[in-house]
């Protein structure tokens, strides 16, 4: 049985065409990619493209991916990560 924290995630951190690393908040980075989703759609793989709705085109990433493809040379990357306190 896998561990529950494996699936905890804190925050994001998050690569960008032509923009520093970033750490996004679970909330923050659920509001990016629902910018992207809505600014995208047409664009988005035919797997996301399936999915009927922004919040859950934007589950099913934040579930499944790890990256989009934006346009040619554009590039999101996204990875769950801890904090340590």
């Amino acid at each position: 049985m896998s561990d529950s924290l494996m699936f905890n995630n804190e925050a994001y951190v998050v690569l960008e065409t032509d923009s520093p690393e970033q750490i996004l908040t679970p909330a923050e980075m659920s509001a990016k990619l629902q910018e992207i989703v809505i600014k995208f759609a047409d664009d988005l793989p035919i797997d996301v493209q399936q999915i009927s709705g922004v919040n859950e085109r934007v589950k099913y990433l934040l579930d499944t991916s790890c990256e989009l493809d934006l346009a040619p040379g554009e590039y999101l990357q996204w990875y769950a990560i801890r904090l340590e306190k």
